[in-house]
């Protein structure tokens, strides 16, 4: 429910700076609509968005931690919970593996028929364990990347490549101004998960000069808010480096978060 109806201290404070940049009445006006529409949301803990999202759970297990039976069932259940208080956008399709590809028996009614995507569980040291929750709408699926770049042992090449897919998806996003997730790893389900780290992690408050440069880039479109037209096409850029090969190509993950995302909330037990 936190995930799904408030947007984290960085961003209220990336949206302020925002509005004060920004010099076109339209994209002010929108960024001050966004703004408050947050506000909205968290105090009436309402959802953030009609794409609700469909929840990423990230499990940071630490290794001394002694677990009863039955707790990864208890998440799944706490999920549920959720979403039918938040309440979610029934989302989820009905039948088998091909009517479910079809669509061809529609949906269920109860929100928390929504399967979340399958759990990542990341040890760590410790002996507690910190529940990340991640509510990733459609848009941004639909114009994420995950491919291979031909690094040629520079990391400017990489970020050059990245930078430019970025920059073709901004203008066909819609709901600008976006965050650029990024992972880079050895694999794409490995690349996929460091997009979801950087997600689970990054914050607006610091960015490093390769954020900085992949924002820069977003921004120099000059798409702006809802594509009106701006300084801010892009509010930031969390990017994440996983465990690297020896190997001629880098696989990367790119995925422009909508002006909603990333809806994260976290919970630490123990």
């Amino acid at each position: 429910m936190t995930a799904g109806s408030s947007y984290t201290p960085d961003r209220l404070a990336a949206y302020g700076r925002a509005i004060e940049a920004e010099q076109g009445a339209n994209a002010k006006w929108f960024l001050q609509l966004l703004k408050e529409n947050a506000e909205i949301a968290q105090r009436e803990k309402l959802p953030l968005c009609d794409d609700t999202g469909i929840p990423h759970v990230i499990i940071r297990l630490g290794e001394h931690c002694e677990l009863p039976a039955g707790w990864l069932a208890a998440i799944r259940a706490g999920v549920s919970d959720g979403l039918r208080s938040l309440p979610g956008r029934p989302m989820a399709v009905k039948g088998n593996d091909v009517q479910r590809v079809e669509q061809s028996l529609g949906l269920y009614a109860e929100s928390e028929a929504l399967e979340p995507a399958p759990f990542r569980i990341v040890p760590v040291p410790g002996d507690k364990v910190e529940i990340v929750v991640l509510m990733l709408g459609g848009g941004p699926e639909i114009r994420a990347r995950t491919r291979r770049i031909f690094h040629k042992r520079s990391m400017e090449k990489v970020i050059g490549e990245v930078s430019q897919w970025l920059c073709e998806e901004a203008g066909v996003l819609g709901c600008t101004p976006l965050i650029a997730a990024v992972g880079i790893g050895r694999s794409q389900v490995e690349a996929s998960a460091m997009m979801l780290e950087a997600m689970a992690d990054g914050t607006l408050d610091v960015q490093n000069e390769w954020e900085k440069k992949i924002t820069d880039a977003i921004n120099n479109t000059n798409v702006g808010p809802l594509g009106l037209g701006g300084k801010c096409t892009a509010m930031g850029c969390f990017l994440k480096v996983g465990p690297i090969r020896a190997s001629g190509v880098r696989i990367v993950c790119a995925r422009p978060c909508c002006t909603m995302e990333p809806r994260v909330g976290k919970i630490v037990l123990g």
